[in-house]
């Protein structure tokens, strides 16, 4: 058994904790183990952000407590207890528990026989330490993902753990980072957000641990690079992953697996299964013209297979079958049809529903629906449709290149440039309206557009700084309206994509009043959600901007506070520092009180985070320091009370942090108090394990128990989980020391 004091036991504590702050237990950990990394050597310690660092504050802690018997009996009973009982990554993992795996496989599917052999001989092969990796590439519309697809649905037995299916979306707009795909495909396998660590580093190294065991298929689509997806790679024994490419890319040790046009007997065959023989009989006479067109694609086979007796139309050989199927499609669409086809391609956006288009078209949403079913049916549009059952939209590259070139010379520059705006418009109104209902209470999020406000008054107003920029309109459609803050928050998410898309195209299109709006509508994405790392650029754009036009006012320093928690969140530590005493200033500058104790508090936070307790003391009093100023002329004075108690509880966490007990539990025990006065249960909760942890500090866990089954009463019926799951571990943690003592 190993030693819970040597090095490597010391190292792997550290290391498990450190991975674990994703939600509010892992963060409670992580802060009590600086505090006792801090008693042990009798300083502070500043908290470890590399491996280096890591194994040198191991090296110390080890040394010490092999010194000390009296420490080395605390660390393994603290060890035992911020380590979750042992729990490793992916434990609640049970297969069918996550989203559903791959896309459904196409019905007819021809020829590809020694592809398929190929991704055969790949997965079955003896397991010698290598990955199990295959790239399959092609030219668009050559049927490279179909063929992953239907070899994972073929061989789904060799997979009894699951199939896991990313889109990357290399080489668009809409291009998905690793750490954002590694996200989806944890949460595929079953494992929530709060069980996620934050850094990349350490989120790749979690996702490795999690499928080490086990027999899965993982298929990432659209790759652009070996850098996109090298993250994500795994010498797992028992995993597949089949990497779709259109071309075969350097720096990837796979399998290449080639898939290049069919034969003109195997497109016959095709089309002899999407038709049948009389029709193929009948189109005898231009059968070989359209074959020539197609060139062999399978995309541009099924977009022919209705007109196949038409003539084809413009060059047979040498174009780009998928431009050339799409222009025969459209060519045939009804004109209300075509207009929409052309406008939503003006931009890129990732998931397309009736509602934009309607805004972006001057149609109604009804129309647009049917509208996009056609172009979906036309092989126009690829849909999608959502777990809640929602249809949604999107292009193939070469699909959209087509669509946009039409626009640009049927509708013109300035027509094309009013329907962005329009969309542009649509998801400032849509995305200020569910983030006001997915956080009612937090000031951070603007009103919603309906108001016109959230930009500091008299500073911006949209559309007036750039010559010919699109003025806001009244929104054609009301926004929607949710029964509950969960809806509202999983509505913001599945738009999560489109609203940075629209980040990026205010920006480009010289809207900045649209792009700092959407941005600061992002926070409970922030909050609530994690979508750090894909939200990322649309915050540093927002601050940027905002920097820009409106230097020195609440809304700059709005978006340098939240660009600092996304960065504190990633770990990024240095940098989450400079946007935290940017927000500072900002708001400090602005006059606004409350943002400016605010922004204080988070650098505070983030001191807590990096070890240094009485730097992040001296920012809670700071910020304490700017509320009591705050008189009835202030903005946000009704906020203070809560504002406040929440400053004398992370006081009572710094303290504790420094090894000050007595004064940290007279600090908690007044946020105590201010909490019930103002009946919020969840900080109660909050308090009351705060105040528990510090007695569990010293051993007492008499003291300690009466405080946990506190907490597990104030949070019952409130959903809050992985807080339960943190009160429950300590339960069983203070029953485990009292049987030893018994």
């Amino acid at each position: 058994m190993l030693d819970p004091i040597s090095l490597t036991a010391v190292t792997a504590v550290l290391g498990a904790v450190g991975s674990g702050m994703a939600n509010e237990a892992g963060r409670w950990a992580w802060e009590s183990t600086g505090g006792f990394v801090r008693r042990i050597a009798g300083r502070e310690i500043p908290a470890p952000t590399a491996p280096d660092e890591l194994d040198a504050v191991a090296r110390m802690v080890s040394d010490r407590l092999r010194e000390d018997p009296r420490l080395a009996a605390s660390w393994r009973a603290f060890a035992s207890r911020v380590s979750g009982g042992g729990r490793g990554p992916g434990a609640d993992f049970a297969p069918g528990t996550g989203q559903p795996g791959l896309p459904a496989s196409i019905r007819f599917f021809t020829d590809r026989k020694e592809a398929l052999k190929s991704l055969d001989r790949e997965a079955s092969r003896r397991a010698d330490g290598t990955p199990r990796l295959a790239l399959v590439h092609g030219a668009e519309g050559m049927g490279t993902s179909a063929l992953a697809v239907h070899w994972g649905v073929r061989q789904a037995a060799m997979f009894p753990d699951g199939q896991l299916y990313a889109d990357l979306a290399g080489g668009t707009a809409a291009a998905r980072d690793a750490g954002t795909v590694l996200r989806s495909l944890l949460r595929q396998l079953g494992v929530r957000d709060e069980e996620m660590p934050t850094s990349a580093g350490e989120l790749s190294e979690f996702f490795r641990r999690c499928v080490a065991d086990r027999k899965l298929l993982i298929v990432l689509d659209h790759v652009h690079s070996a850098a996109q997806i090298r993250p994500l790679l795994t010498s797992a024994p028992a995993v597949f992953m089949i990497v779709v490419a259109r071309r075969p890319f350097s720096g990837l040790d796979a399998v290449r697996v080639p898939v290049g046009p069919l034969t003109d007997k195997d497109a016959v065959r095709l089309l002899t299964q999407l038709l049948d023989k009389p029709a193929i009989a009948a189109a005898r006479a231009t059968l070989p013209s359209v074959l020539a067109r197609c060139g062999g694609s399978p995309y541009a086979l099924r977009a022919a297979a209705p007109r196949l007796t038409e003539p084809a139309s413009g060059p047979a050989v040498g174009a780009d079958p998928v431009r050339a199927a799409a222009q025969d499609t459209y060519r045939l669409l009804e004109p209300g049809t075509a207009k929409v086809y052309r406008l939503m391609a003006v931009r890129d956006w990732p998931a397309l529903d009736a509602v934009v288009a309607a805004h972006a078209t001057g149609t109604t949403p009804e129309d647009a629906a049917r509208r996009l079913d056609e172009l979906a049916e036309g092989l126009l549009l690829e849909r999608n449709t959502t777990a809640d059952g929602q249809a949604r939209y999107h292009y193939r590259p070469a699909v959209r290149g087509h669509a946009e070139a039409v626009a640009v010379q049927e509708d013109g520059i300035a027509a094309c440039s009013a329907a962005m705006a329009r969309a542009l418009c649509w998801y400032v109104d849509l995305s200020t309206s569910v983030a006001h209902q997915a956080l009612p209470e937090s000031w951070r999020v603007p009103a919603p557009s309906a108001n016109r406000r959230g930009l500091t008054p008299g500073t911006l107003t949209p559309g007036t700084l750039t010559p010919g920029t699109p003025a806001f309109e009244t929104p054609v459609f009301e926004t929607p309206a949710f029964e509950s803050r969960g809806e509202a928050l999983d509505a913001l998410i599945a738009e999560c994509g489109n609203l940075v898309q629209a980040v990026h195209c205010a920006e480009e299109s010289g809207d900045p009043a649209s792009a700092v709006r959407l941005s600061r509508s992002l926070w409970p994405l922030q909050l609530k959600a994690g979508r750090h790392e894909m939200l990322l650029p649309a915050l540093r754009i927002g601050a940027r901007l905002a920097d820009t036009h409106l230097p020195g006012t609440a809304d700059a320093g709005a978006l340098h506070a939240q660009l600092a928690h996304t960065l504190t969140e990633l770990r990024q530590w240095d940098e989450a520092e400079t946007e935290a005493l940017a927000a500072a200033r900002a708001e400090e500058a602005a006059g606004h009180k409350l943002g400016h104790a605010s922004a204080t508090e988070f650098l505070g936070l983030l001191r807590l985070r990096q070890w240094r307790f009485q730097e992040a003391y001296e920012c809670f009093e700071a910020a304490d320091a700017v509320l009591i100023t705050m008189g009835a002329q202030d903005e946000g004075t009704a906020d203070v009370p809560r504002a406040r108690a929440l400053l004398e509880r992370h006081r009572g966490r710094a303290l504790r942090g420094l090894g000050r007990f007595e004064e940290s539990r007279d600090r908690l025990g007044t946020a105590l108090s201010r909490f019930r006065e103002q009946r919020d249960t969840y900080n109660t909760a909050r308090t009351l394990t705060d105040l528990a942890e510090t007695w569990l500090d010293e051993s007492d866990t008499a003291a300690a128990r009466p405080l946990i089954e506190t907490a597990f009463t104030t949070l019952s019926g409130q959903s809050a989980e992985y807080h339960v799951a943190h009160l429950r571990s300590m339960r069983e943690r203070c029953q485990a020391e009292e049987r030893g003592t018994g």
